[in-house]
């Protein structure tokens, strides 16, 4: 087991990306620390993933509250005693052009995105410092630029990434904490489903992506990214630090646009 006794607070992870990435460090031996914004949602998770509620426990909160972060640390350390790794996968998802985007959701996007991660790291760092452990960011390949309706969003990625390549260097040196990201492309969660229900798409839209957005057929399934975290979070990535991952199926930068015929 690659995560054999260590204890593992990952944020977001009633759902999606976050659900998968607990569920997998359970497998791989780990305690996880729960957390979401919907009790029987989280109390659902937990029975699923922990049917015996021996290795993990879980927070219900807004993260982007007053003094939550400080509150989320502070309860997994009084259940677990320890934190090996934060995994923050908590993040806002939605649309916006520089015409639609207001105050309002401007600070929206930044503080659960960029604030909230920064400062679960400033909570949890005394702890991670006595453990020499390791924060995994989840990003976007949105950070490198993002498409025109996801202009909040991808800033607010663009400033994980930076501060994911500040802290790599500078806790890894002052402290033994790694700091690494993954970035993730385009992954079929529960709330993509949802969300492209509501944009009017076919239940099977999944099936009708072309090579351009598909190369391989398909979209990517929650668990290749948890599979992907296993090795940031475990000791296999040794000294590994500030480093992103891009886990997408064709470059995201410089792709080759599609040949037509004639």
């Amino acid at each position: 087991m690659r995560l054999k006794d260590k204890t593992i607070i990952v944020t977001g992870s009633t759902t999606g990306i976050g659900k998968a990435i607990a569920k997998r460090c359970l497998e791989e031996g780990a305690e996880v620390f729960l957390h979401g914004l919907e009790l029987e949602l989280a109390q659902e998770t937990r029975a699923e993933l922990d049917p015996e509620r021996q290795r993990t426990d879980f927070l219900v909160s807004d993260l982007t509250e007053h003094f939550a972060s400080k509150k989320l640390i502070e309860t997994a350390i009084s259940r677990f005693g320890k934190i090996d790794a934060l995994v923050n996968n908590a993040a806002a998802v939605g649309t916006g052009r520089i015409e639609s985007t207001d105050e309002a959701k401007w600070d929206h996007f930044m503080t659960t995105n960029a604030k909230v991660p920064f400062f679960l790291i400033k909570n949890a760092l005394v702890h991670l410092s006595k453990t020499k452990g390791s924060v995994l960011n989840i990003g976007s390949v949105n950070a490198y630029c993002g498409e025109p309706d996801l202009l909040p969003y991808s800033i607010s990625k663009g400033a994980l990434q930076t501060m994911t390549r500040n802290l790599g260097d500078t806790l890894h040196r002052d402290c033994g904490v790694r700091v690494n990201q993954i970035n993730p492309g385009w992954i079929l969660t529960e709330n993509e489903k949802k969300r492209k229900k509501d944009q009017g798409l076919p239940e099977d839209w999944p099936k009708m992506l072309g090579k351009q957005f598909a190369p391989s057929g398909r979209i990517f399934d929650p668990a290749e990214i948890a599979a992907a975290a296993v090795y940031f979070l475990s000791e296999e990535s040794g000294p590994v630090s500030g480093s992103v991952l891009d886990v997408e199926q064709h470059p995201f930068i410089g792709r080759n646009p599609e040949k037509t015929i004639g």
